[in-house]
């Protein structure tokens, strides 16, 4: 049987009769070096500066020439995903991103590097849709939370891990070393997606139509991606996020739109991808709140900082294989929402926070948010997949990433909005727990004809 693609039929561990536990393994790993990469840059920027002889402000776009393709392009390359061979397609994006590492390593000036970052970007879009789809492809059915749990856990863990990595790094190596870094981890990847997975139907160009499509969408979410990372700073640049709406609402009732507006529809899907918004924005604002209220404004030192936003990764980490499990056996909505509520708690529990606590007093209460999450990621991601229509897999896995990367986003900033508008310390902490228990009641309520995963 030939492989159509993510989405289509392709000879899988169910015919065979085993689960490629290793290919799961494989989307865990890529996930977390395609993560790394949004935040692992951002302590070399001066480094970068210095040795390039550019501005802070340029240099800069080492970090955003990664980001904007990413996020612009997780649509278009979740319709073009369906169509092609898996195999194919992780083989090329993953030698595609380990390439533009060591091209962006090598950069001479900073033209160069701002050129291989938007290439790999442009390749990271696709792995970040391609990791959920191999995952789920890779074990019989009654294992895929299980699956779904891994990538689900450490893509975000790539994320809040990426300062520490880079740090370390940077120390040592300088700042060539954050982009080789990931180098060995996708050629691990590639021996093993080469030796699993059987050949397929190869790649596919994507047509005319399908840049054209892709066009509007990433000019509409490039827009809503800068005006939330520059307002963090200046809180006028949201209005910036007005100019999203005409490329999208366009492209929303072309037919490039389609394919996402009919997975959307599908009942109880929509509050998922809401879910998965929300979340994560609690989750990004918690995390950026907690480390500048420490060092800023009780004196902690960067060490123990980073000791104590440890807590919510780790906490994270260890609970993302037993939410799997347990979703396999009693199904992945429950057990989503406990770990969405389970994160709402210990994000409430911060808001109390005042002057005469230390780091462990917040350490653990962290660490209870990140129990949550870990719980919560790889039932969401397996109810989402699992509900989806079966030609559509990589498009839902498209959605649920853009999802999660415009929470990642737009925490941080919210936050420090509410934090500068109102000037209390609290407002912060408030924030990331309302967006995590707005998440509970939105998992909870199931669609009309939602099928259980």
């Amino acid at each position: 049987m030939t492989d159509h693609g993510p989405g289509g039929h392709q000879p899988g561990p169910t015919a065979a009769g085993e689960d490629r536990w290793l290919l799961v393994a494989v989307a865990g790993m890529l996930s977390f070096v395609a993560m790394l990469d949004m935040n692992i840059v951002n302590v070399a920027l001066a480094d970068i500066a210095d040795g390039l002889h550019v501005s802070a402000a340029t240099a800069q776009w080492a970090v955003l020439g990664y980001q904007l393709p990413v996020v612009a392009l997780l649509l278009p390359a979740g319709r073009w995903l369906d169509e092609v061979g898996t195999r194919s397609a992780v083989l090329a994006a993953t030698a595609g991103f380990a390439l533009c590492s060591v091209l962006a390593a090598a950069a001479p000036w900073m033209a160069w590097l701002i050129a291989a970052r938007l290439a790999q970007g442009a390749f990271g879009a696709v792995l970040f849709v391609l990791m959920p789809v191999l995952a789920i492809r890779s074990v019989r059915p009654p294992k895929r939370a299980r699956a779904m749990s891994v990538p689900a856990t450490l893509g975000p863990l790539g994320a809040v891990t990426g300062p520490a990595v880079g740090g370390l790094l940077l120390d040592h190596l300088g700042w060539h070393s954050v982009f080789l870094v990931k180098v060995p981890v996708c050629v691990l990847a590639l021996v093993v997606t080469r030796r699993a997975l059987p050949p397929d139907g190869g790649l596919r160009r994507p047509g005319r139509r399908s840049a054209g499509d892709a066009l509007p969408v990433a000019a509409g979410v490039a827009a809503l991606l800068l005006a939330l990372t520059l307002a963090s700073g200046r809180p006028a640049w949201l209005l910036l996020a007005c100019a999203a709406v005409p490329p999208l609402w366009w492209w929303a009732r072309g037919p490039g739109g389609r394919p996402v507006t009919g997975v959307l529809r599908v009942p109880g899907l929509l509050r998922a991808h809401g879910a998965v918004l929300a979340l994560a924005a609690g989750f990004a604002a918690a995390h950026y709140v907690v480390a500048l209220r420490l060092q800023r404004d009780d004196g902690v030192s960067a060490t123990a900082t980073g000791l104590t936003v440890l807590a919510f990764p780790l906490a994270m980490g260890l609970a993302g294989p037993p939410g799997g499990r347990l979703a396999d056996r009693y199904g992945a909505r429950p057990v989503a929402v406990a770990g969405a509520a389970l994160t709402a708690i210990g994000l409430l529990l911060l808001v109390p926070w005042d002057g005469a606590w230390s780091p462990p007093d917040v350490a653990w209460r962290l660490a209870l948010a990140g129990l949550g999450m870990g719980l919560n990621g790889g039932p969401t991601q397996a109810l989402v997949m699992g509900t989806a229509p079966p030609d559509r897999l990589a498009t839902a896995g498209s959605t649920v990433q853009l999802a999660r990367s415009l929470g990642f986003t737009l925490g941080p900033a919210l936050a420090t909005a509410a934090w500068g508008l109102t000037g209390a310390p609290r407002a912060g902490p408030a924030l990331a727990a309302t967006a995590a228990c707005l998440a509970v009641p939105l998992l909870a309520l199931p669609g009309h004809r939602a099928a259980r995963p």
